[in-house]
């Protein structure tokens, strides 16, 4: 590809073809099911046929979002999608479950596979842990500055990029965002979030710190194709056709001519914002000016008048493939016309013979004329080529008639890409091994916690705490934060220094630590932040090296003991349940505190964790699970997780009211009882 992707978001028919006719390169999309943005129009298989159909006449590529977690009993009608993607012709997947990645491979093997940016990748040896893996492209997360994509491309410059360059923020980092599904069961990571981050939350002067303003670096597309970037994607597939059309012409002019006309931009802050926008993160400049919310001004901006100006805009097709003709005509024979667009060949023929001229022969220039009329299409007539004898007749009608067949056959001869192999019922081991003992674990914030924690099997420690251990105790593991950003490099040196004071076990959150770790020769443990949620995803990990598995705290206790898994599976025992990881600060005041918090419209007040290059939100009630033999019964491991507890004397009190089944005054057992809601509800 000679310039960067501009890549735009179809949640309906109308938004495809306000996307190509505004210039779009490529757009993405979603079936039915099994979709990040569930609440979109979507497209069913005749539906997404017509799209796929649609966009390859004009040389536009179609990308399928199958990017949620699944269950199992969901896994089959997932791939019943992957198939029906297959069959009609989706250039690639994009997706985020690990257990449908391998499933993906042994049903259409020739299928792209694209991360979503639900797969947390912001490092380097993210990237390069896909790549290895099979992935063609990654999608960044949000966050990251001009220097960090940089450093990512320059590591594994074989992986393609795709970058955000307009569109909605969230504030947490995507993938790892639990706030709405504990709160109401709608879970972000199944394409249900319910938005709780644009409610009130007040921190200091802020009374929303948890919004962050829409996200526009539509201004950077020349310098991301510079640094290495394939894709500049707009977020918005919720979003209506008229927003798909102002930001993909936008992105297409600041592609093409290194900037954006003031009618444009006037059309994008108007058609939707959220009270302007931002590009702190490009810059890596945080900060307060990054936060807004959606206000009346914002909405009042959309006018009929505005809107229909830039319907306007796209009402006729964009000429976008260039289309070669070689006319072909002698007396006596039928003519022949042959056109030649994007590698594809067509020959059409008169129905009647070619007549001599009674009165005024067909020029070669007439048939140009003609032939160069290509009306209300996407083609443009390129070189023409005219071979004829003297003196012959033909009606133009007849001329007209070839030039429109051959430009419909040519339509069908774009619309398949690729012959893919789609392969039924794949299967592979995924036997249950069941445990003869059960680990218990902890995970600590403060080195000063370990001394109460001697009873576990392992206690994973904070890798940013070890600076502060005098003495290491035996049973003392690392926890890999769940975001590195730049300091990937900082992290690998450390977990170095660690193995060869011999701390040899390390609980990974996401795919680059991972392969990091593994790289490093450690033991691992995968942590709840990789969003575990089947037996195909259980059976990828082990495949990987992990030797046991924190499930997603989106999984319930029902679903887990129906798991095979070949190798233990673990839940969440105690702990106030980290809802977000940002990487801007939601806190608005200064403080020199370890622990700081928001607090929501209904008083309630939830635990911000300051890290190394991040912040956890914690749930403002700490999640306990009952010590019954329901829990061992199904079959799983017990996490105590330690994160706002930063003396002995606080664990220490936790662990015996645990042990004696005291009563706390508030507490949760999170969604491992209720459950969160199935994709039919919408």
């Amino acid at each position: 590809m000679n310039n960067i992707e501009i890549l735009a978001p179809a949640g309906s028919m109308e938004s495809v073809i306000a996307a190509v006719r505004s210039g779009a390169d490529a757009v993405y999309l979603g079936m039915k099911q099994f979709s990040a943005r569930a609440s979109a129009k979507n497209f069913d298989e005749t539906e997404l046929k017509k799209a796929v159909a649609y966009c390859h006449e004009r040389d536009v590529k179609v990308y399928l979002a199958i990017n949620t977690l699944l269950f199992d009993n969901e896994l089959a009608e997932a791939l019943e999608e992957v198939q029906s993607a297959a069959r009609a012709d989706v250039d690639a997947l994009i997706v985020q479950d690990m257990g449908l990645c391998e499933l993906v491979k042994r049903t259409v093997p020739e299928l792209r596979l694209h991360a979503s940016t639900q797969m947390s990748v912001h490092t380097p040896y993210g990237a390069k842990a896909l790549y290895e893996l099979g992935f063609k492209r990654v999608v960044l997360s949000r966050e990251l500055s001009l220097d960090e994509i940089r450093a990512i491309h320059d590591f594994c410059p074989e992986i393609e990029l795709e970058a955000f360059v307009h569109g909605a923020l969230c504030m947490c980092l995507s993938g790892q965002c639990l706030f709405s599904s504990m709160l109401g069961g709608r879970s972000a990571n199944r394409g249900m979030c319910a938005q709780p981050c644009r409610l009130p939350f007040v921190s200091g002067d802020n009374d929303h710190a948890l919004s962050l303003k829409d996200n526009s670096i539509i201004g950077y597309i020349r310098e991301l194709e510079r640094i290495g970037v394939t894709s500049a994607k707009i977020e918005g597939r919720m979003k209506r056709e008229e927003y798909v059309a102002a930001a993909v012409s936008a992105c297409v002019k600041s592609r093409d001519s290194g900037c954006v006309d003031e009618t444009t931009a006037r059309y994008l802050r108007s058609v939707f914002s959220r009270a302007g926008f931002t590009d702190g993160y490009i810059r890596g400049e945080l900060g307060e000016e990054m936060f807004g919310f959606r206000q009346k001004e914002d909405v009042t901006l959309a006018t009929d008048k505005l809107l229909k100006e830039i319907r306007n805009s796209y009402r006729s097709e964009r000429k976008r493939l260039t289309v070669d003709f070689s006319f072909e005509a002698g007396v006596g024979e039928l003519a022949k016309l042959t056109a030649f667009c994007l590698g594809r060949e067509i020959s059409v023929f008169s129905d009647l013979p070619v007549e001599e001229a009674r009165t005024l022969p067909l020029t070669g220039d007439r048939i140009r004329e003609n032939l160069s009329k290509t009306g209300n299409t996407q083609y443009q007539a390129g070189n023409i080529s005219v071979r004829i004898s003297d003196n012959i007749s033909m009606p133009l009608s007849a001329l007209n008639a070839m030039r429109r067949t051959a430009l419909e056959q040519i339509d069908q001869a774009l619309r398949i890409r690729h012959s893919y192999t789609i392969h039924k019922n794949p299967v592979f081991d995924t036997q249950t091994k069941k445990s003869s003992s059960y680990p218990k674990y902890a995970t600590a914030k403060f080195a000063e916690t370990l001394p109460a924690l001697k009873e576990f099997d392992l206690v994973f420690l904070d890798l940013f705490a070890f600076d502060d251990v005098k003495d290491l105790p035996k049973n003392t593991a690392v926890e890999i934060p769940r975001a590195l950003f730049s300091n990937e490099k900082e992290v690998y040196t450390k977990l170095k220094e660690l193995k060869s004071k011999g701390v040899t076990h390390a609980m990974v959150h996401n795919i680059g630590s991972l392969y990091m770790a593994r790289k490093l020769g450690l033991t691992l443990h995968a942590g709840f932040g990789l969003n575990i949620t089947n037996s195909y995803a259980l059976r990828f990990y082990a495949d990987q090296g992990v030797v046991d598995a924190e499930l997603s705290a989106e999984i319930d206790l029902r679903r887990i003991k129906s798991l095979d898994h070949m190798i233990p599976v673990g839940i969440i025992a105690y702990g106030y349940l980290p809802l977000m990881v940002t990487r801007n600060s939601p806190i608005h005041q200064k403080s020199c505190k370890t622990v700081e918090y928001l607090q929501d419209r209904r008083g309630e007040r939830f635990p911000v964790i300051k890290g190394r290059d991040c912040y956890e939100i914690l749930n403002c009630i700490p999640l306990i699970m009952p010590q019954e033999n329901s829990i061992k019964e199904s079959d799983v491991f017990l996490v105590f997780r330690f994160s706002v507890e930063n003396s002995v004397d606080k664990v220490e009190k936790i662990l015996e009211k645990i042990r004696e089944n005291g009563s706390f005054e508030r507490f949760t057992h999170g969604l491992y009882l209720r459950g969160v809601k199935n994709f039919t509800i919408l």
